[in-house]
């Protein structure tokens, strides 16, 4: 979500799209994976999920950081960005990416799902539906966030508003960092 309204901000809700077509992608992959298995597998070796919830924790604590000194690709940036410098593909690919290197993603569906499936009847249809609401709601909170992006831009005309931002949101991204790692 922080990435689609960044994305808003940055580049606008049109071209958001495209990021949001990889993440859909990514975030469907995720929920497919934790139907069929991956949650059985991190059940049966937690030391598994430990690591993963290591290098998730991590990769927020970079990204916080770089965010925070107004650096990497989720970083606000302080003069408005070219709209057509960012290629298709590398909004795909940022938008997947994020997606499944997400490790809060993971332990949601991992921990989520599997109730909701049951043993007595087909797995496709069931796994069908759930993956197809699951996608909508997240399709429609990316596209509220990329709106609120685009809506505070306009209020983020000035360099010092937006290194308190990112220096907020960077922050922000540090305590979950913290947080996952101490949970």
């Amino acid at each position: 979500m922080t990435l689609a309204m960044t994305l808003g901000m940055t580049i606008g809700i049109r071209r958001s799209l495209w990021m949001m077509c990889g993440e859909l992608i990514g975030v469907g992959l995720v929920a497919l994976s934790a139907l069929i298995g991956v949650a059985t597998l991190l059940l049966a070796r937690p030391q598994l999920f430990l690591l993963l919830k290591y290098l998730g924790g991590l990769y927020l604590l970079y990204l916080g950081v770089q965010m925070w000194r107004s650096r990497g690709k989720m970083a606000i940036p302080e003069t408005p960005v070219e709209q057509q410098s960012i290629k298709r593909t590398a909004l795909i690919s940022q938008g997947f990416i994020t997606a499944i290197a997400n490790p809060k993603g993971w332990a949601f569906m991992i921990s989520l799902l599997p109730p909701f499936i049951n043993p007595n009847t087909t797995l496709l249809p069931q796994a069908v539906q759930l993956i197809a609401i699951i996608l909508c709601f997240e399709f429609i909170c990316m596209l509220l966030y990329a709106t609120g992006g685009k809506t505070l831009r306009h209020l983020l005309q000035k360099q010092s508003s937006v290194k308190l931002l990112n220096r907020i949101a960077g922050s922000m991204m540090m305590l979950v960092a913290v947080w996952l790692v101490m949970s």
